[in-house]
C-alpha cells in the first residue's frame, strides 16, 4: 500500500505543478483530495490492515494529505493575487481626468421656509400638531362650523371653496384652521401648537395668487392668555424670521373664529418704511392674520371660555418667502424651473 500511496503523491505533485490557473488547480484538488478520490479510498481501506500496519500507513496518509493541501493552498494564493492584479489594471481609473458633473437636488424654498418657521415656534414653546388632526380633505364641520363661520358666509361658496364629489359637505380645506378645531376637540388645555400644511382656494392663478398654497396656523389656549401674549409671540417671530427687530403694527380686522381680530404688518424690508412699489408706498407689508379665539369656538369644542382663553394666528408660507427674498411671482414656486430653484 505504501507504493500505491507514493504513486498517488507523485501524480498529485506533477498535476499541481502543471496547473496554470485557479480552475485547473481546483480540478487537481477534486481529483486527489475530494471524498471520492483514490487517495481518500485508501483511507477507507485502512480497516483491512493489520494492527501493525495501521499506525504506519495512517501517519503516511496524513502527512501526504497535509503536504498536498498546503501546496494547493499556496499556489491558489499565487493565482488569486495574479488575477486580482490583472483585474485592477484593467479596471483602473485615471484620476487626472475631469469627472462628470452630477447635479444634486436640495430643499425647495417653500420647505426651507416651513422648516425655518417651525424651528422658530418650537423655540417659543409650540409643538407640531398631530398629523391626524390636520387632514387636507375635510368636512364642513371642521373647516367652517366649529370655526364660527356662518352658513351664509361667502367663504362657503363654490366660488371660494373646492367641494368634493363624494359628498356635499366634503371639501379641500381652505385653511389650516381645521387643525385648531380638531386639536381643541380632542385635547385639554394648555394647548400650544402650530400646524403647517397645504390649503386650497378656488382662485384664479396669477402672479400673486394660486389655487394651492401653504399656511402655518398657530394656537395657544390656556388660563389668562391675553392679547399681550399674542403681540409678544408675533413680534419675536418677526424679529427671528427677518433677522432683526422691525417695527410692526396691529390693525383691527375681522375673522369669524377670532374676536378681537387683527392683521399684522411689518415695516417694508425693501424701502425700510420710506415707501416703494412693493409696499404700495405705505411703508408696511401685511404678513399674517391673528386674534383672540372667539368664545363661541371654545364653547363649541367643549372648552369653558370663562376659564380659558387663547389666541390663534395664520400666515401664508409663499407670501413670507416672497417678502423675504423679493420674489414677485408665486407661480415660480410651482414651475420646477431649476434656474429659479438653484438660487436657494
Amino acid at each position: 500500500m505504501e507504493n500505491k500511496i507514493n504513486e498517488i503523491r507523485n501524480n498529485a505533485l506533477a498535476a499541481i505543478e502543471k496547473a496554470d490557473d485557479l480552475k485547473s488547480l481546483e480540478a487537481v484538488k477534486n481529483e486527489f483530495l475530494s471524498r471520492n478520490s483514490e487517495f481518500n479510498n485508501l483511507k477507507k481501506g485502512m480497516k483491512d490492515l493489520t494492527p501493525e500496519q495501521k499506525p504506519v500507513i495512517g501517519a503516511l496518509l496524513n502527512k501526504i494529505s497535509i503536504e498536498l493541501s498546503k501546496l494547493i493552498e499556496e499556489k491558489n494564493e499565487i493565482f488569486y493575487k495574479k488575477e486580482l492584479n490583472e483585474r485592477l489594471l484593467k479596471e483602473k481609473i485615471d484620476i487626472t481626468l475631469d469627472g462628470k458633473y452630477i447635479p444634486i437636488g436640495h430643499v425647495h424654498p417653500l420647505t426651507q421656509t416651513i422648516n425655518e418657521i417651525t424651528t422658530i415656534f418650537n423655540h417659543l414653546g409650540f409643538s407640531l400638531v398631530e398629523p391626524k388632526y390636520s387632514p387636507e380633505v375635510e368636512v364642513e364641520k371642521f373647516n367652517f362650523d366649529l370655526l364660527n363661520v356662518p352658513k351664509e358666509h361667502p367663504a362657503r361658496d363654490v366660488q371660494d371653496t373646492f367641494y368634493c364629489e363624494n359628498g356635499d359637505n366634503v371639501v379641500l380645506r381652505s385653511q389650516t384652521s381645521n387643525s385648531q378645531a380638531r386639536q381643541m376637540l380632542n385635547s385639554k388645555p394648555p394647548i400650544k401648537v402650530i400646524s403647517p400644511g397645504r390649503v386650497y382656494r378656488n382662485e384664479s392663478v396669477s402672479a400673486r395668487k394660486n389655487n394651492l398654497f401653504h399656511q402655518i396656523e398657530g394656537l395657544y389656549v390656556d388660563k389668562n392668555v391675553t392679547m399681550a401674549h399674542l403681540k409678544g409671540v408675533l413680534n419675536e417671530f418677526t424679529r427671528l424670521y427677518f433677522g432683526q427687530s422691525r417695527p410692526t403694527r396691529f390693525r383691527s380686522s375681522f375673522f369669524p373664529f377670532t374676536e378681537p381680530s387683527v392683521e399684522i404688518d411689518v415695516q417694508c424690508i425693501m424701502c425700510q418704511g420710506e415707501g416703494c412699489p412693493v409696499c404700495s408706498h405705505t411703508g408696511w407689508l401685511e404678513i399674517l392674520g391673528a386674534g383672540m379665539v372667539d368664545p363661541n369656538v371654545l364653547r363649541d369644542v367643549g372648552i369653558d371660555p370663562n376659564v380659558y382663553s387663547g389666541f390663534a394666528f395664520g400666515m401664508g408660507v409663499e407670501r413670507l418667502t416672497m417678502l423675504k427674498y423679493a420674489i414677485d411671482d408665486i407661480r415660480l414656486f410651482f414651475n420646477d424651473d431649476v434656474r429659479f430653484l438653484k438660487q436657494f
